[in-house]
């Protein structure tokens, strides 16, 4: 009796297409086509390099499918590198770019196909795509975010058709070649969550001053640190009234006096806080 269990398995899918097909093959069918052709072969050639393999073909779509997340991603960037040289040299009236789509997911398989919302959310991805971008899943962002050195930006949750919202992000590949097999790994992981800004990557900015005394006025005593500051305000305030009367040292002095006082006091051993009835 035949086993009629539908078999499922957790894989990468990575789906392309052409940007504006409809549209090239009516400016010029027969260089579309050939340059289509040409495309289909260095993708395949770099999805085998990659160790995935091509599932399906129609039209101007390719889906493959890889077993490793990083090797897909590393895929897809290579793809739109190899595509972006090749049309950069003769320049063309009409260059053909792909969006690309990758997705970590559960799918069914029958026979060399796969099917099932992992396939499906991979589609729709690479709808949100920028022609010759990548765009990932967030399950595939949580497997390479530090594993490449290239950037993500977080583009939240978009609508995407019959698939529910899911957190996506855009695959930023400016100033990066690809150098061999593999992309050198990182220094340091991305770390800026979903909530932060837009880029996601290894950015520190620069402390400002006023960054640089708040985390001074922090280390101190808490007396001290108030004292401090209104001291701060009531020197403002006699520069901004006029220089030709001094008065902010004496109240300067009795905060800061009293400040130190409290501090010590709070700070003095208990032996010497309690005395014996």
């Amino acid at each position: 009796m035949a086993d009629d269990k539908v078999k499922r398995r957790l894989t990468t899918v990575l789906c392309a297409d052409v940007h504006g097909y409809s549209r090239l093959m009516e400016a010029d069918e027969t260089g579309t086509l050939e340059t289509l052709r040409r495309y289909r072969t260095a993708i395949a050639g770099l999805v085998e390099r990659h160790d995935g393999r091509i599932v399906n073909t129609w039209g101007d779509a390719v889906i493959a499918e890889f077993a490793s997340v990083v090797e897909a991603v590393q895929c897809a960037v290579e793809i739109q590198q190899e595509i972006a040289n090749q049309d950069s040299d003769p320049p063309h009236a009409h260059p053909m770019r792909f969006r690309i789509g990758i997705n970590l997911g559960d799918v069914m398989v029958d026979g060399s196909d796969i099917y099932g919302d992992g396939v499906n959310i991979a589609s729709r991805l690479q709808e949100l795509a920028d022609p010759g971008g990548v765009v990932i899943s967030s399950s595939v962002y949580d497997q390479v975010h530090n594993k490449l050195s290239v950037g993500f930006d977080c583009l939240g949750q978009r609508p995407m058709k019959n698939v529910a919202p899911l957190t996506s992000y855009r695959v930023t590949m400016s100033g990066r070649t690809a150098q061999g097999r593999s992309f050198p790994v990182s220094k340091s992981p991305t770390s800026q969550g979903e909530a932060g800004a837009p880029r996601i990557g290894d950015r520190h900015e620069p402390s400002s001053w006023t960054r640089v005394v708040s985390d001074w006025l922090a280390k101190l005593p808490r007396p001290v640190a108030a004292a401090l500051t209104v001291s701060a305000f009531l020197i403002l305030i006699n520069v901004f009234s006029g220089m030709h009367k001094i008065w902010f040292h004496w109240p300067v002095a009795a905060l800061l006096f009293g400040a130190l006082l409290r501090t010590a006091l709070r700070n003095r051993p208990e032996s010497d806080s309690k005395g014996e009835r």
